[in-house]
């Protein structure tokens, strides 16, 4: 079982060196990645994935316990300790959502196990987005945030891998402190690349990205802790308000004035 990963530092877009020049990061760490649109999240999101070598663009290499992965970890996706929610959440599947996990689970877990490990999922997905899941909905018919949810719970619960990538977990329609709360329980390492100032509070860490290069790592400290929890307290009354607007209800004006 992999307990942690190393990134080591390569060079920025201009070719000098990137000023963090090694991450580790350990199985049960959340990371946030934070930077403008254009820094390089994806970039770096994308050698994690194809545990780099140096033959990438940015020249990194990444370790799987402090050594060189095995050529199977890069060649079998089946073999990968990484799984990576992307943006993009289209299917190809038209299989009833119940059908598609279970399928899935007899391939990655124990077929004994199969329906349990699907019951889990389906419900991990539904804490996670505020649009019930029904096993028997398509995969094609799921709304984005539905579809995000049941990726985050399948990469989580049926695939089991040690570390979860996730791509701006904001614009999943699903609810972020509550997501990482839940994956918290799960021994993994994950990495949110975020825009998001709650998320990115909530993380043990975040890595700051531009022009390319990872240029500082902030461990979280006590006026992060207090900062979340004001960021929590503005969520949660956006989102009161966002729901009422939707719900073409009239406001009163005075939903965020404990914020102006």
């Amino acid at each position: 079982m992999l307990d942690s990963l190393t990134i080591l530092g390569g060079r920025s877009r201009t070719g000098e060196p990137e000023p963090v020049g090694r991450l580790d990061l350990r199985v049960g760490e959340v990371l946030a990645v934070v930077g403008p649109t254009g820094s390089g999240k994806t970039t770096l999101v994308n050698d994690l994935e194809l545990f780099a070598d140096g033959t990438t663009s940015t020249g990194r290499k990444v370790l799987v316990d402090g050594v060189p992965p095995p050529s199977r970890m890069r060649d079998e996706p089946s073999a990968s300790p990484i799984a990576l929610i992307t943006q993009h959440t289209s299917f190809l599947s038209d299989l009833p959502v119940g059908e598609f996990l279970l399928t899935h689970a007899r391939i990655r877990r124990s077929p004994t196990a199969a329906g349990r490990v699907v019951e889990e999922t389906l419900a991990f997905a539904n804490e996670l987005t505020g649009e019930p899941i029904d096993a028997r909905s398509r995969m094609t018919d799921l709304s984005g945030g539905q579809a995000r949810a049941l990726l985050i719970a399948d990469a989580t619960v049926v695939c089991d891998t040690p570390v979860v990538l996730l791509d701006e977990v904001e614009n999943a329609g699903i609810d972020r402190a509550r997501a990482l709360a839940l994956l918290r329980r799960h021994r993994k390492a994950f990495v949110f690349v975020t825009h998001d100032p709650h998320v990115a509070l909530l993380a043990d860490a975040r890595l700051v990205m531009k022009g390319g290069a990872m240029t500082a790592l902030l461990r979280a400290d006590e006026a992060d802790r207090r900062l979340a929890a004001v960021a929590g307290r503005m969520d949660f009354a956006l989102a009161r308000v966002r729901e009422a607007i939707r719900a073409g209800e009239r406001l009163a004006g005075s939903e965020l004035e404990a914020f102006a």
